[in-house]
């Protein structure tokens, strides 16, 4: 499903989305990655926090 939305975004954002937008990558595209990219981020972050903070058993 394709909904075409408008997200208005002051022009040093979107240069900087331009700059990081490969050759041939639409931005829907490039905003895709960067949800996975910032899942895995948090995903990783709260690992983290649950290995500092959790106390482990012995199985």
């Amino acid at each position: 499903m394709v909904a075409t939305k408008r997200v208005p975004v002051p022009l040093e954002i979107w240069d900087e989305l331009s700059r990081l937008k490969e050759p041939g990558q639409t931005f829907g595209e490039l905003i895709e990655e960067m949800i996975e990219s910032e899942k895995k981020l948090r995903l990783l972050k709260d690992m983290k926090k649950v290995e500092e903070t959790a106390e482990f058993v012995e199985i």
